[in-house]
């Protein structure tokens, strides 16, 4: 048995790297510094740690010929998923390149509207190191960010020291939407946040309100959704008066039609703000499950993010077309490759087609896939790169433990190798 210190989290998106793991054989322990998110990513025990054909136990070789043959064999496959670390992305793109598939990250459903409104008009966005030393207002918008991250507060904002503020328990925080679930969110000095509370179909008319205050223009209504114009002038108010404002929504908590028009007015407030002569900032939330790491691969190798094929022997981006479950229900792809290396519990969607996943042990499935091959989990069972959600760090993961069970990128790079 072993205690390992300063230990990083892939599961949580903000970089958090104290935790404190107790290591016994396989079993892993979360001593000190979890959270409802690390935790029972951190301490899940390995079920299964052979390969299926069919869900027959098999060889590794044997697992990798047949996913091969099943690639070989197709017209147009797709690649889901993509929830791995950097060399499995890399390895990844490799293998669509190889074949010609369809690559689509499991959350550019939610990622899109960011990408359709930084495509279209740009954004102002911050880091995590700048918020926990400058900022002094936060407006959350549309999500409790404490369930999101848990510890986001604890890290950065209630951080005992600040580069640029001399009492960072005097930062103020505003819910606009959805209101928090617990108390991480009052300060050290127990001050609450404020918290305005609509649906989320009342957001776009919401925060097109909001953004009108900020340009200093008037309304002749007294309430938009639930909440009175009154509060959100005061709220504008606040915006243009705080030395380092920051806005903060999550894209895949935005569950309405056109919401990436949403996003792209919380955007512009921002830019606004700035008009106004006072900073400001905006901070989307993401980077659990690789989200982010497949984004930025995706990016630096062919300028795109993670939604494209290969068919074509170049890359090719459409953030519509190339939806892998539309494909699938419409019969335009023909084989299946899932790739989840951080969540047994995302399992693939079931499909007609053949399915290859290539996922975290423990994966339980309602239909036996053609193919399954368990892997280890990058920061557990080898290390590995990760990208958190500011996407300026690569954090770099530890391995804990000897499972025995090969990475994504070996598995998805012998399959390359067979091809």
């Amino acid at each position: 048995m072993t205690e390992i210190t300063e230990v990083p989290s892939p599961f949580c998106g903000i970089g958090t790297d104290d935790l404190i793991i107790q290591v016994d054989g396989n079993s892993l322990k979360v001593k000190e510094n979890g959270c409802a998110v690390n935790t029972p990513a951190f301490e899940q025990t390995i079920q299964n740690t052979s390969p299926t054909i069919a869900g027959k136990e098999v060889s590794l070789d044997e697992a990798v010929g047949k996913a091969a043959d099943l690639l070989r064999d197709s017209n147009q496959p797709v690649i889901g998923g993509c929830a791995t670390d950097v060399n499995g992305m890399r390895a990844l793109m490799a293998l669509a390149d190889r074949n010609g598939a369809v690559v689509d990250n499991m959350g550019f459903g939610g990622a899109k509207r960011n990408f359709l409104a930084m495509q279209d008009s740009g954004w102002m966005n911050t880091t995590l190191a700048e918020i926990k030393n400058r900022c002094d207002y936060l407006l959350v918008i549309g999500i409790d960010l404490e369930v999101f991250a848990p510890r986001f507060f604890e890290r950065y904002l209630w951080n005992e020291a600040s580069m640029f503020l001399p009492d960072t328990s005097d930062r103020k925080i505003v819910y606009l939407g959805k209101g928090p679930s617990g108390k991480a969110s009052t300060s050290p000095n127990n001050k609450k946040a404020k918290v305005l509370e609509c649906s989320n179909e009342d957001l776009p008319e919401v925060v097109a309100a909001l953004r009108t205050l900020v340009k200093g223009n008037s309304l002749v209504i007294e309430q938009v959704g639930s909440i009175a114009i009154k509060d959100l002038q005061f709220i504008a108010d606040q915006l243009k008066k705080a030395s380092y404002g920051v806005i903060t929504w999550a894209a895949g908590a935005l569950d309405f039609p056109h919401a990436e028009l949403t996003v792209q007015t919380v955007c512009e407030i921002v830019k606004d703000v700035n008009e106004s002569g006072n900073r400001c900032s905006g901070f989307p939330l993401g980077g659990k499950e690789g989200d982010q790491t497949a984004n930025q691969v995706c990016g630096w190798q062919t300028g795109y993010p993670a939604r494209m094929r290969f068919s074509s022997s170049f890359p090719e981006y459409d953030p519509f077309l190339y939806d892998s479950q539309k494909m699938l229900d419409n019969g335009e792809a023909d084989v299946l490759v899932w790739v989840q290396a951080f969540n047994s519990s995302a399992v693939p969607p079931q499909v007609a087609v053949p399915a290859i996943v290539i996922g975290r042990s423990g994966m339980q499935f309602d239909k036996e896939p053609d193919v399954f091959i368990p892997v280890g989990t990058p920061g557990i069972d080898h290390v590995g790169h990760a990208y958190r959600l500011d996407n300026v760090v690569a954090i770099r993961l530890k391995k804990l433990r000897e499972s025995g069970l090969p990475s994504t990128s070996e598995v998805l790079t012998a399959i390359e190798q067979v091809l």
